[in-house]
């Protein structure tokens, strides 16, 4: 088993890149789709289940288990891995993008941190920089995030400036209080917005740090597509060559190949299961959403290949009437179908890289789920 963080770089095709994460809990095959498990659970899916999608790491959230199920309890089992049985890697954001969405119920204090009334009981609760490591490092995650300031979309520089400074200075105090361990990644965070001119001042002053992987923050924040597009070809190739390349919160297939496309190794989005709460699938037929009583009488399944849970045995009929009947077995039946689905898209696009076809693969399905 392996004992130390690394990344191996195997190979490109253009800036589309093919590698692997390494970690003590196991190889991350990049670049990598990671399901989102806020509160340690990916909703509606079983562990084992989400294991036979291939998937090789999941994402969990600093604040949420902060406040449940809390530090205690989770110091008690040695963190999440054994709490919800999950053997593979984690990665945690840091609360940062909390900070954005739950903005009316916290306040930034730039020497303290974030200050945060719990959308729960109200409780303040202080999430420093330090106060975010040791939490991540209590939950035992394998990749950690900085705290950062997550600006909600703005063209407003001086909003944007202010948060690099934030954000770089609490970047610093989360390098010191991660210290030096090799057995987990800590991953810098860049925001800028749409700015050039800003990403590349927030790029700098990371790499400057030396993280062990970096992320692009402060997109997908309701930008159109082609301007988060747009800033990732002119920021991402200067970020370093040899360590993961991170766009949070992405997000759709075509927003996923889009990034591919520029450089980015990792992806974390709510999509495929909150899709499936909603009865939308992603299929390699593009999107259907299962609500429409076209479905009533079809009795093919979403993807006859895919016997996990022996999904290729329920019909759209089927889960049709499932949703119609306000059956939860359907949100359940369909999330796991699109967690496969994700899986399946970024084992594609590993292949196609690795063949040198990126460029075929992007032009047949850039468009394909808008």
């Amino acid at each position: 088993m392996l004992n130390e963080f690394s990344f191996e770089l195997i190979t490109q095709d253009e800036n589309a890149r093919l590698g692997k994460i390494k970690t003590p809990k196991g190889i991350i095959n990049t670049p990598a789709f990671m399901p989102v498990g806020t509160q340690g659970t990916v909703k509606g899916v079983f562990v084992d289940d989400i294991l036979k999608t291939k998937t090789d790491i999941i994402l969990g959230n600093t604040y949420h288990l902060l406040l449940r199920p809390g530090v205690e309890i989770l110091e008690k089992f040695g963190g999440l891995h054994q709490f919800m049985n999950w053997k593979k890697p984690i990665l945690t954001d840091s609360g940062g993008y909390q900070i954005m969405s739950l903005s009316k119920l916290n306040k930034i204090d730039p020497k303290i941190g974030a200050i945060f009334k719990s959308h729960l009981d109200g409780k303040k609760i202080i999430l420093s920089p330090e106060k975010s490591i040791q939490v991540q490092k209590i939950i035992n995650s394998d990749i950690i995030m900085v705290l950062d300031e997550c600006p909600k979309l703005t063209r407003d520089k001086k909003i944007l400036s202010k948060a690099i400074d934030t954000s770089t200075n609490w970047a610093k105090r989360c390098k010191i209080e991660f210290g030096n361990d090799k057995s987990k990644a800590l991953f810098g965070i860049t925001q800028g917005g749409l700015y050039k001119d800003l990403r590349m001042e927030s790029i700098e002053k990371l790499t400057e740090l030396n993280f062990d992987g970096y992320a692009m923050g402060g997109l997908a924040v309701g930008e159109k597509q082609s301007d988060m597009f747009q800033i990732l070809n002119e920021t991402v190739n200067y970020l370093p060559k040899k360590k993961p390349r991170y766009l949070m919160g992405v997000g759709t297939p075509s927003d996923i190949l889009g990034a591919v496309k520029e450089g980015i190794d990792m992806f974390d989005c709510v999509m495929p299961t909150r899709s499936g709460r909603t009865g939308l699938a992603f299929t390699w037929d593009g999107k259907i959403n299962l609500k429409n009583s076209k479905f009533q009488k079809d009795l093919t399944p979403l993807d006859k290949t895919c016997d996990i849970r022996d999904l290729n045995n329920y019909s759209k009929s089927y889960l049709n009437h499932l949703i119609k009947s306000d059956e939860m077995l359907a949100s359940m039946l369909i999330s796991l179908h699109n967690i496969y689905f994700y899986q399946q898209f970024m084992d594609e696009i590993r292949k196609s890289i690795k063949d040198g076809k990126f460029k075929e693969f992007y032009k047949k399905y850039i468009k394909f789920f808008d």
